[in-house]
């Protein structure tokens, strides 16, 4: 299906509800902290030791090179990629991937977050209302009404109240990333996980997801983000992660990985992007 531009936008209001959780650890202790993270697939060490600590309410993104690994980083952290090994906490829930833990553990453990995919992944047998409350009634086992009135609000805050009783098929590219969106907020979960969210999106459609991300950065949800959209790191980023080769090999702000970096390799990464001709 070829995307056609939205005719409804992302209005410029906070919702009332679904506020980002409170239950976090207490003050100066990251919501999420990764240590040693490592993964291969067969021969192939995806990733190497990856360490860093994400602060309750802030966005981190993650920029680096195709293959770098960071994917698998975000797959990782919500255990769709099992780890080999490495500990990572995420509140008050952590596995250690080296160590034994049962199903169980797991499955409270990704109930921690929620992942935002490139590709939407919505049912399309199913409307955008039931979409969003899929995993609140059949995962969580809420109350449907109110689920049902959660989703309405949610939507509306994109702007995407008008097509509640659609199915997936007959909405642009970024009015199906912006249910992706709302199907994870709708979850209640204490970070979201974005990969390349506007990555499969008509150049055109990519301000409105991105305006979203904005908003709920604003809103203080926990957020970790692999894209390689430059500027939305520099407005919202809180952290940057340069990954390659399976490692993050720089590390800081925004003005400080993007504006100032200090290895080689992520000025000529940047170089690139920036610069492709």
């Amino acid at each position: 299906m070829t995307d056609t531009p939205p005719t409804d936008t992302p209005p410029t209001g906070t919702p009332q509800t679904n506020t980002p959780p409170t239950n976090t650890p207490p003050t100066g202790t990251p919501l999420i902290e990764v240590a040693g993270l490592t993964k291969s697939f067969g021969d192939n060490d995806v990733l190497r030791g990856v360490d860093f600590t994400v602060p309750a309410g802030s966005v981190t993104v993650i920029l680096g090179p195709s293959g770098s690994g960071k994917t698998t980083i975000l797959r990782s952290l919500n255990a769709l990629d099992v780890p080999d090994a490495g500990t990572v906490r995420i509140g008050e829930v952590s596995i250690d991937f080296a160590g034994a833990y049962t199903k169980a553990d797991i499955a409270r453990y990704r109930r921690q977050s929620a992942m935002v995919f490139q590709s939407h992944n919505l049912f399309p047998h199913k409307t955008v209302l039931e979409n969003v409350i899929e995993g609140p009634v059949i995962v969580q086992k809420r109350d449907r009404k109110e689920a049902i009135a959660e989703a309405d609000e949610l939507l509306a805050s994109v702007g995407l109240a008008a097509k509640r009783d659609q199915y997936p098929q007959q909405l642009s590219g970024g009015q199906q990333q912006r249910v992706g969106i709302v199907r994870a907020l709708a979850l209640h979960p204490k970070a979201i996980f974005f990969d390349e969210p506007t990555s499969a999106l008509d150049p055109e459609l990519v301000g409105d997801v991105l305006a979203v991300l904005k908003k709920l950065a604003a809103q203080g949800w926990t957020m970790v983000v692999v894209t390689h959209e430059i500027r939305f790191a520099q407005q919202v980023a809180d952290q940057v992660l340069f990954v390659d080769g399976g490692v993050v090999l720089e590390r800081g702000t925004a003005d400080e990985v993007i504006g100032n970096p200090q290895q080689e390799r992520t000025r000529q990464f940047l170089r690139r992007l920036l610069e492709p001709i």
